[in-house]
């Protein structure tokens, strides 16, 4: 089986070095084989800017399984980058960019099993030309240009205690009961349940579905949506097989008893995802992305330009990244 591909996000955030401290601690923390693609002297400054001794080495991605024992495999980028931690440049826009490209494409041609981004910053791709809102938009649409197929990417937050998918994502608070659609809600939980049964190995997925406002809108007293827009996306999951129950008043859809009724949480926006997932665990908490045709996770955290190159971040969450990319790809090949 390849290796993991991990790219090495805004060098000038905590990536770098979080990626250094999986792989010393790849006994302890049997992890799996990864390569990092980034620039070899930008990993060695930063790991003597951390006064951590490595072992380190240019390699290709079908080598790496082979010296991760012993040596770091870095597979090397052909934009250099420029070791600023804490001060992102929209000169390492380049490089960022490459290292996502060259990942998903080694997942295509089979020289890696599944990509493990670290974060990015959206400012610096931005000034340097970045169109794409972040990183999920950008996999799907190098997705759809080696397979020449539409795909829907769907946000998950996956630990040990709960997954939880937002419906709608990155837009303002405001605007979620404009966008909230039953047709979007119905696509969501359909790639939900689809990816439990094939990638998570779930024979039966079961979905808990939020409301959207206080008490799911108390039969309309305090709010609409939760009957109108909800309701019918729960009866047509229902109809088609789907073991699903809403919409239910997310203040009381997070505690233990209730997440042992279900094995996803459909929520409808962001912060309704997200905040019960990384309050119950967040170091140990993975972003999947959902509806592509490859394996892709992350850490849950973001580029950590206040801490980078101190010495302080802490690897957990890509490491948990990193056994999680290593599980999925394994069911899917079995």
């Amino acid at each position: 089986m390849p290796s993991l591909a991990v790219s090495g996000g805004d060098p000038s955030g905590v990536g770098p070095e979080i990626a250094i401290a999986a792989w010393r601690l790849r006994k302890a923390a049997e992890m799996p084989a990864f390569f990092l693609l980034a620039d070899p002297e930008l990993i060695s400054a930063r790991a003597k800017k951390l006064g951590e001794t490595i072992a380190l080495r240019v390699c290709e991605p079908d080598e790496a399984a082979a010296i991760f024992p012993e040596f770091l495999p870095v597979v090397p980028l052909e934009n250099a980058q420029a070791d600023s931690p804490g001060v992102p440049l929209a000169a390492n826009a380049a490089g960022i960019i490459e290292a996502i490209e060259r990942a998903v494409g080694y997942c295509f041609n089979g020289r890696a099993a599944a990509v493990v981004t670290c974060p990015i910053a959206k400012k610096p791709l931005y000034e340097a030309g970045f169109v794409h809102p972040g990183h999920t938009e950008f996999l799907a649409e190098l997705a759809e240009a080696h397979t020449r197929k539409a795909c829907k990417p769907v946000m998950m937050l996956a630990g040990p205690q709960l997954r939880a998918v937002p419906v709608t994502i990155h837009i303002p608070l405001a605007e979620v009961p404009r966008v909230l659609t039953t047709d979007e809600i119905i696509a969501v939980s359909r790639i939900t349940a689809r990816e439990l049964k094939e990638n998570f190995g779930i024979a039966n997925p079961r979905l808990a579905i939020s409301g959207l406002n206080p008490h799911a809108g108390e039969g309309g007293a305090l709010g609409k949506e939760d009957d109108t827009v909800i309701r019918p996306a729960v009866e047509a999951l229902a109809a088609e097989g789907i073991a699903v129950r809403g919409p239910l008043p997310a203040d009381t859809m997070f505690h233990a008893p209730a997440r042992a009724g279900y094995d996803a949480a459909i929520c409808m926006y962001h912060d309704q995802a997200l905040i019960p997932a990384k309050a119950l665990a967040f170091d140990e908490t993975v972003n999947v992305t959902l509806g592509l045709p490859f394996i892709r996770t992350s850490p849950d955290h973001g580029t950590a330009f206040d801490i980078a190159g101190k010495g302080v971040a802490r690897p957990d969450s890509l490491i948990a990244a990193l056994r999680l990319a290593r599980k999925l790809a394994d069911n899917i090949h079995k």
